[in-house]
């Protein structure tokens, strides 16, 4: 591994990165074709997930891609799906030597990439900037390897954890520039997830906005009965941007038949002990659609339950320069807990001011 490894493996990174929340079901790949010093083509995953990085690279490169070493931020892929697999493409293509920063879980790959172009007589190096690619990668990894998306849970709260207050009024608690902020966080996630107490009693759009983004997230509810507003701003823009509400068994056939007729796709996912929606059986469904990264809103009880269920993954803290009060709504509901070792833990990844405000993004583990 050299320094310009290393180089040109970061740029593949950074281009994979690009395709976050744009992609699934499939990974945000980047691909650089390096000859001679020189970028001869370069790639990302592109919207929706076709064409794949090392394809668009090659396009690029054309001839100039014989001979070449391509950076690719994961193991190309081997088999055949909607387009011929890419290690093929980076064999036909003559490059000589391929950099890859991590083995692809997939069973379908796993190591097969790799395989099929040493077989071609191309020299392979892996585990270039490992790392750095698995924090890109966590959400695909998560589905492949867990069964589920990857999760962070944002919260927004004053200086004593507080929502909003006791009357519900939180608008707004943090300023234009956190909320700018979680709006880029959204596009870069595969969908957004509130529970029914938030949509009811905020009436949100869940879409990104002042950004200009061409793909919007699906927007997620957990809603065991159903008993959701049929004329607020989820339900208006239904046939716009995806709306996916996750139901319990118990959801009457009038509220089902009524969501469908509004273009919503419904879920069904079990209860728990608790008779409520079982955290692991939602995120599981999520996954089994094929969502890698979710972005969780809120409120306070759904929050509790994915942390009590150890589901929670990123948690990003967004607080804003006011108290609130014991009286206030908190952040997060219920955990149930006794004793002190039992609570959930995450470690501290950056923190940083945004305008007036603050954030904490915390890692799980």
């Amino acid at each position: 591994m050299t320094e310009s490894d290393l180089r040109w493996m970061r740029l593949a990174i950074a281009l994979g990165a690009r395709g976050l929340g744009r992609v699934w079901p499939n990974p945000a790949v980047g691909c650089v074709l390096v000859r001679e010093g020189r970028v001869v083509g370069r790639g990302w995953t592109a919207e929706g997930g076709r064409p794949h990085a090392e394809t668009q690279a090659l396009a690029q490169a054309g001839a100039a891609a014989r001979g070449a070493t391509a950076y690719v931020s994961l193991e190309p892929c081997a088999h055949h799906g909607e387009t011929p697999p890419c290690a093929a493409a980076l064999a036909a293509a003559g490059v000589a030597r391929v950099v890859s920063a991590l083995e692809d879980p997939d069973p379908r790959v796993s190591g097969r990439g790799h395989a099929l172009l040493r077989a071609a007589g191309i020299a392979v190096e892996t585990g270039v900037l490992e790392a750095e690619a698995r924090a890109v990668q966590a959400g695909f990894l998560s589905r492949v390897t867990r069964g589920r998306p990857m999760l962070t849970l944002k919260l927004a709260a004053g200086l004593d954890g507080r929502i909003a207050t006791a009357s519900g009024e939180s608008r707004w608690i943090t300023g234009p520039e956190a909320r700018r902020m979680v709006h880029a966080m959204r596009a870069r996630h595969d969908a957004v997830l509130v529970g029914a107490g938030t949509a009811r009693a905020d009436d949100p759009a869940l879409t990104v906005r002042g950004l200009g983004v061409a793909r919007q997230p699906v927007r997620v509810v957990a809603a065991r009965r159903l008993d959701l507003p049929t004329d607020g701003a989820l339900a208006r823009t239904a046939r716009e941007v995806p709306l996916w509400l996750l139901h319990g068994p118990e959801a009457e056939p009038a509220r089902r038949a009524a969501w469908e007729g509004l273009g919503a796709r419904l879920v069904e996912v079990p209860a728990g002990a608790d008779r409520q929606l079982d955290p692991a059986a939602m995120l599981a469904a999520l996954g089994r659609l094929g969502l890698t990264r979710v972005f969780c809103e809120g409120g306070g009880a759904l929050a509790a339950a994915l942390l009590a269920a150890g589901l929670v993954d990123r948690l990003a803290l967004f607080a804003g320069g006011v108290a609130l009060g014991a009286e206030g709504r908190p952040a997060v509901g219920a955990l149930g807990l006794d004793r002190l070792a039992d609570a959930p833990r995450f470690r501290l990844a950056e923190a940083r001011a945004v305008g007036p405000d603050t954030l904490q993004l915390w890692e799980a583990g």
